[in-house]
């Protein structure tokens, strides 16, 4: 038997500081009263679990899994699992309680919440996937239920890794529950325009803070880091606008080319080969590498911390559009905001997948789904709000993009929390 232990993190700092940091300074500026502060920096559960799964050599490796509840106040918790080799607690908490700041911006009535598996997806099979997420569900099965704890994919996951999870929850408790997790294929109670959900958000986002900055979508130049599900379909969407995608990377390699790239092609090589590795049309550069292109709109949509207070001076890009999860750390945040960079921070760029998730969650519910075309339309409507209510509050305020927008979520939880009250 083997225990899998997790690797040197790519993580420079602790990304849960980093979180209770980002509250404390919002706090500050906007005047919440420090007992609620006490209660918002920390988090209400964190589970964690051993998962042994039997190999297809026959070995049992054992597995470490998380899944943490950050607040519940505005609602049952909700989030994403992800597999990874870096996962972390701490990861997984700070994680958790930008959820629930996400759902508080977007105005949907959920908590925040995480989970994760320190693993390697990519070297495993099928069927080791399948084991080890189907015993992680059964770990976790007394904390997750469509009225307490949504999950949902992240990094790593997809929807057949909910497949599993909702059949594995649905067979212990004798009949299909379809809300006890979101990003399901549409066969089995999915929602249209589900998969294209963050990156769809995030081009709204784009489009909004181009229109306040009077830039044309078809004259900007777009560096796009992850060509993983949020990254992948925000260049295509942004090309399809009429941007000129000069850069996008996966985790085997970055790609330039300054008159654009032919995104389209690159997603179909990437389909054929599983990696942007070998694709023509362009020069091979490093991630490190794409961060500082001459470019318009930079969106990290990869993992956390690429840009930190070593590189932030040289980053080019007048807009960031954070598709990842703390892409940005709070010591380059201060360093783009003195160079006048835009930063449209990850709880308001990236929430599309959330929203839908809700979107999907309430379909569930009912047993009744929507066109494509309504998703759409109602994220649209929920995102450009979130936009122009954080672009309201940063101009009357003066302050950052995501000063203002924490502002905004940790206020309306700070506001249920004292509605509710502390029970007793």
């Amino acid at each position: 038997m083997t225990t899998v232990e997790a690797p040197v993190s790519h993580l420079r700092e602790n990304p849960y500081e980093i979180a209770k940091q980002q509250l404390h300074r919002v706090a500050e500026t906007f005047a919440i009263d420090p007992n609620l502060v006490n209660v918002l920096q920390q988090c209400k559960k964190a589970l964690v679990v051993s998962v042994p799964v039997v190999m297809d050599d026959g070995r049992t490796t054992v597995f470490e899994g998380y899944r943490v509840t950050h607040n519940v106040a505005r609602g049952p918790s909700k989030g994403g699992i992800r597999y990874h080799p870096d996962v972390t607690l701490d990861e997984v908490k700070a994680l958790a309680m930008w959820m629930t700041w996400k759902c508080a911006l977007s105005g949907i009535p959920f908590g925040g919440a995480k989970g994760g598996v320190v693993c390697n997806p990519k070297q495993m099979s099928e069927g080791e996937l399948q084991r080890m997420t189907r015993r992680f569900t059964s770990e976790i099965i007394n904390e997750i239920g469509p009225e307490r704890d949504i999950p949902a994919p992240d990094v790593g996951t997809d929807g057949r890794v909910m497949a599993w999870i909702f059949d594995t929850y649905s067979m212990n408790k004798g009949h299909s529950v379809l809300g006890v997790v979101t990003g399901k294929p549409l066969t089995i109670g999915g929602s249209l325009g589900r998969e294209e959900a963050t990156a769809r958000g995030a081009l709204y986002c784009v489009r909004e803070a181009a229109r306040k900055k009077r830039l044309l979508i078809n004259e900007t130049r777009v560096a796009v880091q992850g060509f993983g599900n949020v990254g992948s379909f925000l260049a295509k969407f942004l090309a399809e606008d009429g941007a000129t995608v000069v850069a996008i990377s996966d985790s085997a390699t970055g790609l330039s080319n300054p008159n654009g790239i032919d995104v389209q092609a690159a997603l179909a090589h990437k389909r054929e080969t599983g990696s942007l590795t070998g694709f023509r049309g362009a020069e091979a550069i490093t991630n490190e590498e794409l961060l500082l292109l001459d470019c318009d709109v930079l969106a990290p949509c990869a993992l956390e911390q690429v840009i930190t207070e070593e590189n932030a001076a040289q980053v080019k890009a007048k807009i960031i559009v954070e598709g990842a999860n703390g892409p940005v750390t709070p010591a380059a945040d201060d360093i783009l905001e003195d160079k006048g960079v835009l930063i449209l921070p990850d709880i308001l760029a990236n929430a599309g997948g959330v929203v839908v998730s809700y979107f999907e969650w309430v379909q569930g519910l009912q047993e009744y789904f929507w066109k494509e075309a309504e998703v759409n339309a109602k994220l649209n409507d929920i995102i450009t709000r979130a936009f122009n209510e954080t672009w309201a509050t940063q101009e009357n305020r003066g302050t950052s993009m995501r000063l203002a927008a924490y502002g905004l979520a940790v206020q309306r939880v700070a506001e249920a929390t004292v509605t509710r009250g502390i029970y007793p």
